[in-house]
């Protein structure tokens, strides 16, 4: 565990200040990491900064170009250790180690195996003080995707769902719009906006046809689009594409038809005729998805559980009862003993309109 205590009042100060910073780009950085970074020389701030856009300065180069030569000597406070090979963009310590800065303090180690240390490292061996484990619990949870993707080579996957009180998401005809409020669908495009990618399955497209967009934050991109869909049942028309859609075995006249309307098709056979979703989480994780958004219906849903692959559930729910008969949130094996009962911890409880909103995760 970081020894936080050797960090004074003013350190923490600043590097909330560079957390603040890292936010603002949590709709347009992905692939890569949020980051943020301050440069504080004799008690002022001189330079901040942040990673915009992948393929754009990092949040490091910002900052000192904002400080200039006032970076000699200074403090630089940053959320991400700072980069130390070639990628798109030149070696943030590098930077730092040419500016002349002091004093180096990072909230996180890079979990990116090609840096892994390595920035510190730079750092150190160019005489600068470096330290890291400054807040890094809010670092690490403004990037829970790339993280994962670093370290369990596969996005985090969050899993949103609309309820009744009584865990209904739809009547037994399939009327549900709208359980929840306004309020609560204009928060769900929120949770759209910031993911990588968006998941649904066949059934959802055959009954509702959603387009799975984002439609109310200007984010100058749309994330990859992703169907489960074992025996390729998408439309040629399904206004969801052009989509990645996932199938265990392919009819080759369905597939080029598909294709045609913009697909790209892949074969991954998993048991039981179903999609082998940990193989599509790997496959996601090497295209670059770190947050997978998740808006199905109760099959894949329950099969997401079952593997227990679901690493964040968000759970609006409506203060109505739809009764027995209505559509439940999850299609699962009937459980013998409540040990065997995936359960989940509360992590933040909301109000959202007129409707509640459920952040849980795995206990």
């Amino acid at each position: 565990m970081p020894h936080t205590e050797r960090f004074s009042t003013a350190d923490h100060a600043h590097m909330a200040h560079a957390l603040q910073l890292a936010a603002r780009g949590l709709y347009t950085t992905s692939p890569n990491p949020r980051v943020g970074c301050v440069i504080v020389r004799d008690g002022r701030i001189v330079g901040e900064g942040w990673h915009e856009r992948a393929g754009t300065p990092h949040a490091e180069i910002h900052a000192l170009k904002a400080a200039a030569d006032a970076a000699r000597g200074a403090t630089v406070y940053v959320t991400l250790e700072p980069c130390s090979h070639h990628g798109r963009t030149p070696p943030c310590a590098e930077a730092l180690v040419n500016a002349g800065v002091a004093r180096v303090v990072a909230a996180m180690t890079d979990p990116n195996p090609l840096v892994a240390g390595g920035g510190i490292s730079m750092l150190t061996l160019a005489g600068i003080q470096a330290e890291v484990g400054l807040m890094e619990a809010e670092a690490r949870a403004l990037n829970p995707g790339f993280v994962s993707r670093m370290t369990r080579k596969r996005p985090w996957v969050r899993l949103k769902t609309a309820a009744t009180l009584d865990g209904k998401t739809a009547l037994a005809n399939g009327a549900s719009q709208w359980i929840t409020g306004e309020a609560a669908r204009a928060d769900v495009q929120r949770l759209r906006a910031r993911a990588c990618a968006i998941l649904t399955g066949s059934g959802t497209v055959l009954a509702d046809n959603p387009r799975m967009n984002v439609r109310d934050f200007d984010i100058g991109r749309q994330p990859l689009r992703v169907v489960v869909d074992s025996t390729l049942r998408t439309p040629g028309d399904a206004a969801i594409l052009p989509a990645l859609v996932a199938c265990h075995h392919a009819d080759p006249a369905i597939r080029r038809a598909l294709e045609r309307a913009g697909a790209e098709v892949v074969e991954l056979p998993g048991a039981h005729g179903r999609v082998d979703l940990p193989a599509l989480l790997t496959l996601l994780a090497q295209r670059g998805v770190n947050e997978l958004h998740v808006e199905a219906g109760a099959a894949l849903n329950g099969a997401l559980l079952a593997d227990r692959l679901v690493d964040e559930w968000v759970a609006y729910v409506a203060p109505m009862a739809a009764g027995d008969d209505a559509r439940g949130l999850f299609a699962h094996p009937a459980l013998t003993s409540l040990d065997d009962a995936a359960r989940f911890r509360l992590a933040d409880v909301r109000q959202i309109g007129g409707d509640l909103r459920l952040t849980l995760q795995p206990a």
